[in-house]
């Protein structure tokens, strides 16, 4: 462990998961990151076109193929087009709030399902799923508006505030701990807690991760993310809270799970996080997962590594 992780060690609960794949499973952990390197990071980025990038996104997310037995629901609540995903025959008595990543500029509930599905059957529990407004054509906060309103919409069906789970990934797990901070601010009940996937939490790009893995990291693209920063902030200072979460005060918030792979550029902004919240008193656990990307676990059903992490979310999920 080295002096970073040592500080970390003191402010929160820090785990180094290590696994050892065999044969096969290295096989395909090498073809996935060079498939992810080659056709995500070369493609989805600047000079491509957004609407491309949607496309390609969308193509690729029908290679991680949802669990069977799931169904997937169309609703509106409050306004916001969303997907319930249900493994069961009626709704459940806890339901996860679960925000897309796309680095807000792109993703839906579709390219997410193999995850959310995964989600629902082994957590026991409907997973609802906002399609939310995107960047550019709706900046900051109309994403955050949206996860608002979804969540009050939760409440309005009677689900009590300690049976929802707000979970999110990349993008989606910065805007989940955006809304808890603005569920805080309007004294609004707070979910029972935070599942947070690689999550995009600092737009400053104050992490020192950013720079020192920018090549080892196989999905992101330092300039995609910068771009998507821009479009969806706006006009508002990188630094604004709620744009960029860790920057604001984190007291007060629900215990919190995170989780994320050693090889991204993001993996500070977990560690930041997890030591900020860590530092006011919060119940924080963090899982460094070697070898792996970017939301790896949308390869559940493939990889074992992304398996064993959705045993560790459902577990959390089921309480």
């Amino acid at each position: 462990m080295g002096a970073a992780d040592s500080r970390l060690a003191k402010a929160a609960v820090i785990r180094h998961l290590q696994p050892r794949p065999g044969l096969l499973q290295r096989l395909l952990r090498a073809v996935l990151r060079g498939t992810l390197r080659l056709l995500f990071k070369r493609l989805v980025r600047p000079p491509v076109s957004l609407a491309w990038q949607r496309r390609i996104v969308a193509g690729l997310a029908q290679s991680n193929r949802p669990a069977s037995s799931v169904r997937f629901v169309a609703e509106h609540g409050n306004g916001v087009p969303l997907e319930i995903v249900r493994a069961g025959p009626a709704p459940t008595a806890s339901v996860v709030l679960y925000l897309h990543g796309g680095a807000y500029c792109l993703g839906s509930p579709r390219t997410h399902r193999s995850l959310t599905s995964r989600l629902a059957l082994q957590g026991c529990a409907d997973v609802v799923v906002p399609d939310y407004r995107l960047a550019p054509e709706h900046p900051y906060p109309a994403a955050l508006d949206d996860a608002l309103a979804t969540y009050r919409w939760l409440l309005s069906r009677g689900y009590d505030p300690a049976s929802i789970i707000l979970a999110g990934d990349s993008a989606g797990g910065g805007l989940a701990l955006a809304l808890a901070l603005r569920l805080r601010e309007l004294a609004l009940p707070q979910p029972a807690r935070l599942l947070l996937l690689s999550p995009w939490v600092d737009l400053t790009f104050g992490g020192d991760s950013i720079r020192q893995l920018r090549d080892r990291d196989p999905m992101l693209a330092i300039d995609w993310i910068r771009h998507g920063a821009e479009l969806y902030r706006g006009r508002r200072p990188a630094s604004d809270p709620g744009c960029s979460p860790l920057l604001a005060n984190l007291a007060g918030l629900p215990p919190m799970l995170i989780q994320v792979g050693s090889d991204e550029v993001l993996l500070d902004d977990a560690r930041r996080l997890a030591q900020r919240v860590g530092s006011v008193g919060g119940a924080v656990e963090l899982e460094i997962y070697d070898g792996m990307w970017h939301v790896f676990q949308l390869h559940a059903g493939l990889l074992a590594t992304a398996d064993a992490a959705l045993v560790a979310l459902a577990a959390s999920v089921r309480g």
